[in-house]
């Protein structure tokens, strides 16, 4: 399978250079103007190769349809991937080719004396003789995600200069807003009839994530009364106390830094306390369903408690569901991990199933009725300065999404499957 390798390096170049941070605190769609100029040179790029593509302005996504080519009775997939970038300096983006690695330090900017260690970053040592790309040290790269959108585009320029490889209909989204959490709430999933789609991001080759958070966010209001402290007895209700008893009546061990693989954690995230009123933010993480849920039982009987010891309820609690485990959809049809896996296996990958400890856009997609899990793009250091990924990692990608197409054609009379664990 021979990939257009330098066409890949192009459009994640010319991608990369596009500033396209989200922001959190912008209430447009998308968040940001650079998103919007990329989704349109993705859209025009890919009608370029013959494909048919559409901008959603409501969404803000880039939608595009490969129809089947095959007989067979197959289903579609989906390959989806994000424009956006996180929270750190996008503009003025400026990408460095490094031919033929030599898998030693490398210098990114020699006036400001900014070095990409060899040492400091092992894994760069993986990547000798392949052409790297960097940053010139004073910008993030955005390997996360154009790294999955150039190899996405690579894989559809395959396509079109094979037309005898077969394949069923094929659907590709490329969204807003992904590091804030807010594009994939807008997708309008009637674009994109598909039985199941993977997302292409953070990862390196043989990585599968089916697994992530159930994810809430608590929000505690303590009401005090505040008197003179001298004319305080029987009368103050500190608010300060109140709220520090309820962060001393937490699970000291179920903290994000107590806490890996499939452990969850109770996260207090703000904190701020007078005696008239105090506040408290929190998430609330765990991939077990069951013990989830326990965790925001337990806030409640802790706030009931407290309440009946005074003359009004004093202490409120509010929760916000942000998403759910996509785990529970998938492993009612492990088909679609056993796609990814078996193609792994034919491309020689070592595969490593990965419960991933956050969120992704497959959560707004799994909800949507689309189960996703995630694969991988092939870059490293996301969001920041020492970013990179290579133009072969990138080829990678595409190689893995003709794979899985192919993997799926191969398997249209008999699905792998097998349970998940």
């Amino acid at each position: 399978m021979e990939l257009d390798q330098r066409y890949i390096e192009d459009c994640f170049i010319k991608y990369a250079k596009v500033n396209t941070r989200s922001d959190v605190s912008s209430k447009q769609v998308p968040t940001t103007p650079g998103q919007k100029e990329l989704a349109l040179i993705v859209r025009d790029d890919l009608k370029k190769l013959g494909i048919e593509a559409w901008y959603n302005e409501k969404t803000a996504f880039t939608i595009a349809r490969i129809p089947s080519n095959t007989d067979k009775n197959l289903s579609s997939i989906g390959f989806i991937a994000h424009l956006d970038t996180a929270d750190f300096n996008s503009e003025n983006v400026c990408p460095i080719v490094h031919p033929d690695y030599d898998g030693g330090d490398v210098v990114l900017n020699e006036g400001l004396g900014i070095v990409l260690s060899s040492k400091e970053f092992p894994d760069l040592k993986k990547f000798k003789g392949q052409r790297l790309i960097t940053t010139d040290g004073t910008t993030l790269l955005g390997a996360d995600d154009k790294a999955g959108v150039a190899g996405l585009l690579g894989a559809v320029k395959y396509l079109k200069e094979h037309p005898d490889f077969e394949h069923g209909a094929l659907y590709l989204a490329f969204g807003p807003d992904e590091e804030i959490g807010q594009g994939a709430k807008r997708f309008d999933e009637t674009e994109f009839p598909v039985e199941f789609a993977y997302t292409l991001d953070n990862g390196q080759p043989g990585e599968i994530e089916y697994e992530t958070f159930n994810a809430a966010w608590a929000q505690i209001e303590v009401e005090g009364t505040a008197v003179h402290p001298g004319d305080a007895y029987g009368l103050m209700v500190n608010a300060a106390l109140i709220a520090n008893e309820i962060v001393s009546a937490l699970p000291q061990d179920e903290v994000p830094e107590k806490s890996k693989d499939h452990e969850g954690f109770i996260l207090v995230n703000e904190f701020d306390a007078t005696v008239d009123h105090a506040y408290l933010s929190m998430i609330i993480r765990d991939f077990d369903t069951e013990k989830f849920f326990a965790k925001q039982e337990f806030l409640k009987e802790l706030v009931s408690k407290i309440n009946a010891r005074y003359d009004k309820p004093r202490v409120t609690l509010k929760f916000t569901e942000q998403y759910r485990n996509i785990g529970d959809t998938i492993k009612k049809n492990p088909y679609i991990v056993n796609l990814a896996i078996d193609s792994y296996k034919r491309l020689g990958f070592e595969v490593k199933i990965v419960p991933f400890r956050g969120g992704t856009d497959g959560n707004f997609f799994t909800q949507k009725g689309i189960p996703t899990p995630n694969l991988f793009n092939g870059g490293n250091n996301f969001h920041g300065q020492y970013e990179y990924v290579t133009t072969e990692a990138m080829a990678t990608v595409s190689k893995t999404i003709l794979t899985i197409v192919e993997e799926h054609v191969l398997q249209s009379q008999s699905r792998n499957m097998t349970p998940l664990p």
